[in-house]
């Protein structure tokens, strides 16, 4: 009996030592040098911890079962030389506190290839933030694109630390902290010049220099037809490429694919050399483009990256500004003045997938005479119903199903077996680390700013509350008369169905690995039952197809999305003769 006591109370002690020792937290002291600015910075100060040393830790942080770990607190007024203490108290991700970082452990194996338990490559990173006063009377610190497209780990002007090896133990915590110093800048982007094919045009947006109270551009790279300096009198259609920031046209090369190459593997369509299949792929699309026969067009891709995201959704957003408007009524017609577009809604179409896709049929609705048809491929969701997997309007929560007894947290990423990547929370749990107030220029914030109304803050109104997953049922209804596309065709179509009856096309994977087909399925019933008129669009389904399926079913995916330039020519060329008005150019652009 004394026996069992002792062991008893040993276990206690041990436990009580453990549960000590488990509480306490490596901590980090950060500075800048007044060298890398002598004016004071507001931001988001991440700290990043990595056992990969194959690369910087800070670009090893993502969505993915992979990413190491980041740490996250925000900054304001932050003077040169002042240290900020980053400890157990920062939002962490996938490691939600520092207090839980393992530290060394002699007795514990090792994998292959890591380093040991406890030792790590650290590396500190501020997302500077500039202070905007808008023209709807808030104030608000944002960071604002610097041509890379809000990507915090390269955009031009963060501060960065280089990367130290270190050991973390369980005396750690009573010690100074970890000393890093953010004495490298990351420099600007070298401008990109014309080509033969490919041109940039760049203006300033009244609409949204007012919005923001500071000047604001919008630019748009051009891919010119074959013969476009030569024909100085041929007018052409425009075909819009709606996508993520992008710098240039990657699926576009005017050379060989390189020998040299080395091959990659594909994690997501499971291929090997799949990047020499892309330049393999780009260079028959310059061949097309070149050919005699090939249609003489415009295809333009917009950059619109912005304080919240790499691209504004291109409508008008109490959040974002007016970017609809801007893009619609400012770059538009001034791409078509430069480059000769034909200027006209029949003349032009959209395209695009993901963020594309919704934008491509968002678009349309909108401004619903400025194209003659939209090709959304894989689009965002656009019925709030299946908001991914979520049904905003009758959940209570985004995190989790409930049962009668239980709790199932939910899956926001899948692979084309079913497996989880990442659920609903974690993803969430991620931006947290990026950024408090709806600031870390991802997906479910960028939705938020986009959809959502102004807070009393100032910042985005959040739909859920990204630590327990509550939904905010009016900030709900708001979104569903706002921005869910098929709320506004099945409320408002008496009045769009005349302007859109055979515009609308819609192409998912019916394995989407965001689950975007499930709000393609409620879109499709009631395109369907549309009458006086019917839509006389298509909506179509890959068997077993991920994401970004975009409707040719001929070929896999990891082939046909590379034909986004190409496939949806035919249905284009035909809609145009289908519907030109008397009178209409349909000869200076067909050399």
């Amino acid at each position: 009996m004394l026996r069992i006591r002792l062991d008893s109370l040993a276990t206690v002690f041990a436990l009580c030592f453990a549960a000590f020792a488990h509480a306490q937290s490596a901590r980090f002291s950060v500075t800048f040098p007044a060298s890398q600015s002598a004016e004071p910075l507001d931001g988001r100060l991440l700290l990043l911890l990595s056992k990969d040393t194959s690369d910087e830790p800070r670009n090893q942080i993502d969505d993915t079962p992979k990413s190491q770990m980041i740490f996250g607190v925000t900054v304001d007024h932050w003077k040169p030389g002042e240290p900020v203490i980053v400890d157990e108290h920062a939002f962490g991700y996938p490691v939600r506190s520092l207090k839980d970082v393992p530290a060394t452990d002699a007795l514990l194996p090792r994998p292959a290839g890591a380093l040991p338990r406890g030792e790590y490559v650290v590396q500190a990173v501020l997302n500077r933030y500039e202070t905007f006063h808008r023209a709807d009377g808030t104030t608000v610190k944002l960071h604002m694109d610097q041509g890379e497209g809000q990507h915090w780990n390269i955009s031009p002007g963060n501060l960065y630390s280089k990367p130290q090896r270190i050991t973390i133990t369980e005396l750690t915590s009573r010690q100074k902290p970890f000393a890093i110093a953010l004495d490298q800048q990351i420099p600007p982007i070298p401008e990109v010049k014309d080509t033969k094919y490919i041109r940039h045009i760049r203006i300033q947006s009244a609409l949204l220099t007012k919005f923001w109270g500071r000047p604001m551009y919008l630019s748009a790279i051009v891919l010119v037809p074959e013969g476009f300096d030569e024909h100085p009198d041929a007018h052409f259609p425009l075909i819009l490429n709606h996508d993520h920031f992008v710098d240039g046209f990657d699926d576009f090369r005017t050379e060989p694919p390189d020998p040299n190459l080395k091959p990659d593997y594909s994690d997501r369509f499971h291929l090997a050399g799949y990047n020499r299949i892309q330049q393999e792929e780009a260079y028959k699309f310059y061949q097309q483009w070149i050919s005699p026969k090939f249609p003489r067009v415009l295809i333009v891709k917009i950059q619109h990256a912005n304080p919240f995201y790499d691209d504004s959704y291109a409508v008008n957003s109490a959040n974002v500004g007016p970017y609809g408007d801007a893009i619609e009524t400012e770059l538009i017609p001034a791409i078509e003045k430069q480059f000769r577009g034909l200027g006209t809604g029949w003349s032009r179409f959209v395209y695009g997938g993901s963020t594309g896709g919704w934008e491509s049929l968002a678009v349309q609705v909108f401004y619903p005479e400025h194209y003659n048809g939209a090709f959304a491929a894989c689009p965002d969701p656009i019925d709030f119903h299946a908001f991914t997997n979520i049904d905003l309007y009758s959940d209570k929560n985004a995190f989790y199903l409930y049962g009668a007894n239980k709790q199932v947290e939910q899956p926001a990423m899948r692979d084309y077996l079913g497996h989880t990547f990442i659920t609903t929370k974690q993803i969430n749990e991620y931006e947290l680390a990026l950024g408090d107030h709806g600031r870390s220029g991802e997906q479910f914030d960028i939705w938020q700013a986009v959809y959502g109304p102004v807070g009393k803050d100032g910042y985005p109104q959040p739909i859920f509350d990204k630590e327990s997953g509550i939904i905010d049922h009016a900030v709900a209804e708001y979104w569903r008369q706002h921005y869910d596309l098929e709320h506004i065709l099945e409320s408002g179509w008496s009045t769009l169905g005349p302007k859109l009856q055979g515009k609308i096309h819609i192409y998912v994977g019916s394995d989407d690995t965001y689950f975007l087909n499930d709000a393609v399925y409620r879109m499709e019933d009631f395109l369907k039952s549309t009458s006086d008129p019917p839509y006389d669009g298509e909506v179509t389904y890959g068997p077993r197809a991920e994401h970004c399926w975009n409707g040719d079913p001929t070929q896999p995916n990891a082939l046909s999305r590379l034909h986004y330039n190409t496939m949806y020519l035919p249905k284009i060329l035909d809609r145009i003769q289908k519907t030109a008005p008397p009178g209409a150019d349909l000869t200076s652009w067909r050399y």
